[in-house]
Protein backbone atom coordinates (compact mmCIF):
# COMPACT_ATOMS: atom_id res chain seq x y z
CA UNK A 1 0.00 0.00 0.00
CA UNK A 2 1.51 3.63 -0.82
CA UNK A 3 2.34 5.95 2.04
CA UNK A 4 1.23 9.20 1.89
CA UNK A 5 3.67 11.66 0.77
CA UNK A 6 4.92 14.30 3.15
CA UNK A 7 3.80 17.81 1.54
CA UNK A 8 7.09 19.06 1.20
CA UNK A 9 7.87 16.49 -1.13
CA UNK A 10 4.93 17.58 -3.26
CA UNK A 11 5.53 20.85 -3.01
CA UNK A 12 9.06 20.76 -4.68
CA UNK A 13 8.03 18.87 -7.85
CA UNK A 14 4.05 18.67 -8.10
CA UNK A 15 3.85 17.49 -11.88
CA UNK A 16 7.15 14.72 -11.91
CA UNK A 17 8.30 17.41 -14.17
CA UNK A 18 9.47 20.46 -11.73
CA UNK A 19 12.82 20.82 -9.49
CA UNK A 20 13.11 22.25 -6.75
CA UNK A 21 15.58 24.65 -8.14
CA UNK A 22 12.24 26.01 -9.67
CA UNK A 23 10.27 26.28 -6.11
CA UNK A 24 10.24 29.52 -5.27
CA UNK A 25 7.77 29.54 -2.25
CA UNK A 26 8.27 28.13 1.50
CA UNK A 27 8.65 24.51 2.58
CA UNK A 28 6.18 23.51 4.35
CA UNK A 29 6.70 21.87 8.00
CA UNK A 30 7.66 18.32 7.33
CA UNK A 31 4.55 17.09 9.91
CA UNK A 32 2.35 17.47 6.65
CA UNK A 33 1.18 14.71 4.61
CA UNK A 34 -0.35 14.72 0.89
CA UNK A 35 -3.52 13.01 0.92
CA UNK A 36 -4.79 14.25 -2.65
CA UNK A 37 -3.81 17.12 -5.12
CA UNK A 38 -6.26 18.91 -7.89
CA UNK A 39 -5.30 21.59 -10.11
CA UNK A 40 -7.40 24.19 -12.65
CA UNK A 41 -7.25 21.40 -14.82
CA UNK A 42 -8.99 18.36 -12.74
CA UNK A 43 -11.67 15.98 -13.83
CA UNK A 44 -14.45 15.13 -12.36
CA UNK A 45 -13.11 12.08 -10.61
CA UNK A 46 -10.32 14.21 -9.18
CA UNK A 47 -12.63 16.60 -8.24
CA UNK A 48 -15.41 14.09 -6.61
CA UNK A 49 -12.63 12.59 -4.72
CA UNK A 50 -11.58 15.68 -3.72
CA UNK A 51 -15.26 16.84 -2.07
CA UNK A 52 -15.46 13.56 -0.64
CA UNK A 53 -12.23 13.07 1.02
CA UNK A 54 -12.42 16.79 2.55
CA UNK A 55 -15.99 15.87 3.94
CA UNK A 56 -14.53 12.42 5.24
CA UNK A 57 -11.86 14.87 6.81
CA UNK A 58 -14.38 17.00 8.53
CA UNK A 59 -13.38 20.23 6.57
CA UNK A 60 -10.19 22.30 7.40
CA UNK A 61 -9.16 22.44 10.82
CA UNK A 62 -5.95 22.58 13.29
CA UNK A 63 -5.44 18.84 11.31
CA UNK A 64 -6.40 19.37 8.05
CA UNK A 65 -5.58 22.03 5.34
CA UNK A 66 -5.61 23.06 2.07
CA UNK A 67 -2.18 24.48 0.87
CA UNK A 68 -2.43 27.04 -2.57
CA UNK A 69 0.44 27.39 -5.10
CA UNK A 70 0.74 28.71 -8.22
CA UNK A 71 2.49 26.58 -11.25
CA UNK A 72 4.18 27.66 -14.25
CA UNK A 73 2.23 24.68 -16.02
CA UNK A 74 -1.88 24.45 -14.72
CA UNK A 75 -1.85 27.94 -13.38
CA UNK A 76 -2.98 26.74 -9.96
CA UNK A 77 -2.50 23.49 -7.60
CA UNK A 78 -3.96 22.77 -4.29
CA UNK A 79 -2.77 20.03 -1.49
CA UNK A 80 -4.94 18.47 0.80
CA UNK A 81 -2.99 17.99 3.94
CA UNK A 82 -3.52 16.42 7.23
CA UNK A 83 -0.74 16.99 10.46
CA UNK A 84 1.03 13.52 10.95
CA UNK A 85 -0.49 11.57 13.88
CA UNK A 86 -3.38 13.20 14.38
CA UNK A 87 -7.05 11.40 14.10
CA UNK A 88 -7.00 12.89 10.70
CA UNK A 89 -4.08 11.37 9.68
CA UNK A 90 -6.08 7.96 10.90
CA UNK A 91 -8.54 9.08 8.22
CA UNK A 92 -6.08 10.24 5.69
CA UNK A 93 -5.06 6.55 5.74
CA UNK A 94 -8.20 4.92 5.17
CA UNK A 95 -8.99 7.13 2.15
CA UNK A 96 -5.94 6.55 0.62
CA UNK A 97 -5.94 2.35 1.22
CA UNK A 98 -9.65 3.00 -0.86
CA UNK A 99 -8.49 5.18 -3.62
CA UNK A 100 -5.20 2.23 -4.31
CA UNK A 101 -8.09 -0.30 -4.08
CA UNK A 102 -11.15 1.65 -6.52
CA UNK A 103 -10.57 5.16 -7.73
CA UNK A 104 -13.85 6.38 -6.86
CA UNK A 105 -14.62 7.63 -3.33
CA UNK A 106 -18.13 8.06 -3.83
CA UNK A 107 -20.05 6.81 -6.85
CA UNK A 108 -23.34 8.83 -6.00
CA UNK A 109 -20.99 11.86 -5.34
CA UNK A 110 -19.02 11.50 -8.61
CA UNK A 111 -22.03 10.33 -10.87
CA UNK A 112 -23.96 13.82 -9.71
CA UNK A 113 -20.67 15.91 -10.42
CA UNK A 114 -20.14 14.56 -13.37
CA UNK A 115 -23.55 15.20 -14.51
CA UNK A 116 -23.45 18.88 -13.29
CA UNK A 117 -20.16 19.13 -15.23
CA UNK A 118 -22.03 17.89 -18.45
CA UNK A 119 -25.01 20.21 -18.05
CA UNK A 120 -22.89 23.46 -17.95
CA UNK A 121 -20.78 22.02 -20.92
CA UNK A 122 -24.05 21.59 -22.90
CA UNK A 123 -25.30 24.91 -21.95
CA UNK A 124 -21.93 27.14 -22.34
CA UNK A 125 -20.19 25.13 -25.04
CA UNK A 126 -23.02 24.49 -27.34
CA UNK A 127 -25.71 26.20 -29.18
CA UNK A 128 -29.18 25.95 -29.90
CA UNK A 129 -28.52 24.57 -33.56
CA UNK A 130 -25.28 22.31 -31.99
CA UNK A 131 -27.78 20.93 -29.31
CA UNK A 132 -30.36 19.91 -32.37
CA UNK A 133 -27.91 18.61 -34.43
CA UNK A 134 -26.26 16.83 -31.46
CA UNK A 135 -30.06 15.49 -30.02
CA UNK A 136 -30.52 14.09 -34.05
CA UNK A 137 -27.32 12.62 -34.21
CA UNK A 138 -27.45 10.93 -31.03
CA UNK A 139 -30.89 10.13 -30.13
CA UNK A 140 -31.10 6.78 -29.24
CA UNK A 141 -28.67 7.45 -26.46
CA UNK A 142 -30.19 9.90 -25.07
CA UNK A 143 -33.28 10.21 -22.32
CA UNK A 144 -36.18 12.33 -22.87
CA UNK A 145 -39.11 12.20 -20.49
CA UNK A 146 -41.65 13.55 -22.94
CA UNK A 147 -41.40 16.02 -25.74
CA UNK A 148 -41.13 19.01 -22.99
CA UNK A 149 -38.09 17.41 -21.55
CA UNK A 150 -36.54 17.35 -25.29
CA UNK A 151 -37.51 20.85 -25.80
CA UNK A 152 -36.11 22.31 -22.62
CA UNK A 153 -32.46 20.11 -23.00
CA UNK A 154 -32.20 21.29 -27.07
CA UNK A 155 -32.64 24.54 -24.93
CA UNK A 156 -29.42 23.87 -22.94
CA UNK A 157 -31.33 23.39 -19.39
CA UNK A 158 -29.80 19.98 -18.92
CA UNK A 159 -28.04 17.39 -20.89
CA UNK A 160 -30.15 13.96 -21.37
CA UNK A 161 -27.26 12.15 -22.63
CA UNK A 162 -24.28 9.80 -21.00
CA UNK A 163 -22.18 12.60 -19.69
CA UNK A 164 -18.99 10.99 -20.48
CA UNK A 165 -19.76 12.18 -24.44
CA UNK A 166 -19.43 15.57 -23.78
CA UNK A 167 -16.74 15.78 -20.99
CA UNK A 168 -14.02 13.50 -22.16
Amino acid sequence: MKALTPLKEVVVNPSGWDSFSNYAGEIPEADWLCVLTRNRDSDCLIESNWRTALKLLGGESESVRIDRFGHWACGWWESLSVKDGSNAHLVAIGINQRIQSYPVLDEDDFSTFEMEEADKVWKTCFNNKERIKYIRENYEDMTFQSFASLLSSARGEYFAGNPSEILY
